[in-house]
This record gives structure tokens, sequence and C-alpha cells, in this order.
């Protein structure tokens, strides 16, 4: 991986860092194919939950490189110009939002794709694509996290929002004081991480994909994604710690 993309663990959690504080994180060709190749390691990995992070206090990623758009002269960007979960990066594990500043365009792209997010409170939400003459196709999916006159609201202004009325909104989890960010998103992740695998990667199939079906094959689909977690050695496991008053000892099967 490039330095423009930072992978480490931290124990269970796995942090994929934009770094490119000196350019507000922007989304430049080297950013691009460093996610994606961060994303296939977060897969190959033992980690149970990713953390993705802009470096420095000021973006996570202020969107697009437009430098390098104009250079290029970027016309209909390809489906695998940024990795999307669920479109082009398919990923059964967590991963977690940690919004440290801007994230506009491209970098409010990459916010609503990821399963959980936690911002700053000094973030701002924007999708900027109509002031400079560019799109946002990649939103369509917005108006299932919040509301559709504010998803409106965000296209057509292009107007940014603060972190404060993106949780009221349910675009973000939870708002924290900037420096309690890497912490938080790092208790998160071990939350989850400390839970049984089988269940979480259901639980978040689940949701991800129960409501594009109407309501019988919701339920049906449903009970086949947790159907493994039920007959699985973890199920067991799960009643025999609470018995013996101990931490469960998860295999993940």
């Amino acid at each position: 991986m490039a330095d423009e993309v930072l992978y480490r663990r931290a124990g269970p959690v796995a942090w994929l860092t934009i770094n490119r504080p000196q350019a507000r994180n922007a989304l430049d060709r080297a950013v691009r194919q460093g996610l994606f190749a961060g994303f296939d390691r977060f897969a190959a990995d033992d980690a149970a939950v990713l953390v993705l992070t802009g470096a420095g206090e000021e973006a996570f990623s202020a969107g697009g490189d437009l430098k390098e758009m104009a250079e290029v002269k970027l016309e209909v960007p390809p489906p695998d110009f940024l990795p999307q979960l669920g479109r082009n990066v398919h990923l059964d594990k967590p991963v977690i939002a940690a919004v440290n500043g801007v994230a506009y365009g491209g970098g409010f792209l990459l916010a609503q794709n990821c399963d959980l997010c936690l911002a700053a409170d000094t973030a701002r939400f924007g999708i900027t694509e109509a002031r400079w003459g560019r799109g946002a196709p990649w939103a369509a999916l917005l108006p299932r996290l919040i509301p559709p006159r504010v998803a409106l609201q965000l296209l057509l202004t292009a107007d940014p929002i603060d972190a404060r009325r993106a949780y009221e909104v349910g675009l973000v989890n939870e708002v924290v004081p900037a420096a309690e960010l890497p912490a938080r998103a790092q208790a998160w992740g071990e939350r989850i991480a400390a839970n049984a695998p089988l269940s979480v990667r259901a639980g978040k199939a689940m949701v991800h994909q129960a409501p594009e079906r109407p309501r019988a094959e919701a339920f049906a689909l449903a009970e086949a994604l947790f159907e493994p977690a039920y007959l699985g050695a973890d199920a067991q496991e799960g009643p025999r710690a609470f018995r013996e008053k101990r931490p469960p000892r998860w295999t993940g099967r």
C-alpha cells in the first residue's frame, strides 16, 4: 500500500487512514487505489472491525481531487472510481467511519457507505457536486438513511450540515469532542469485536438486504442469514460462558 493510505491494527480493530492532510485528504488516484487495497487487506485480515478515518484535524476527506479531475478531463466516473460497500467492495465485517473533519463529495460517499458513523463535533457533511458542475449518483441510497427532504437540501443547495444536525437526522450514530474521536471509535470497534462474529455478520447482512424485499421474504432471508449463528459452536459457547460467569471464547464457527 502507498503512503497515501495507511493500514494498522489495534487489537481486534483495523484502522484505514487517508493520509493526505496537506490536501485535505482529497481522493486522488493514489488514495483511491490505496482505499481499495486497504479494504482488500481488511477482508483477508482476522481483524473484526475496520475504522476508516482521515489524517489531521481538518478533514475526513474533502472529496475528489478537482485539480486531477481537470487535468484528466474526467467525465462520468466508472463504477470502481471509489470503494462503495455493497457495490464494488463486499465485506461481511463491520466498517465504522470516524469523521474527524469535513466530509464533502467523495468523502461524504465514503462515510455514507460505512455501516456506522461517529463524528467529531467539528465535522461537516456536504454534497458539493452541484457547486462544481459534477454529479452525485452515489447518493441514490441516501434517502434510506435520512429524510428525503434533508437529502434534497444537501443535493440542491450544496451547503454542508454540521455534525449535530447529521446526528439529528440519523446520518451519524454519535458526536464526540474531536480529541476523543479516535478513542471512541476504538471503543466501538472493541465492543463489536467482543460479540459473536457470526451474529454480528448476520446482523449486518440483514439490515442491508432485508429492506429490499417484501415482508415475508425479509423474514425468510433473516432466518436464513442467522441459521449459521444458531447452529454453530458459538451458539453453545455463549450460554456456557454465561453459566460459568466468564467472557465467551468465540471461534467464529
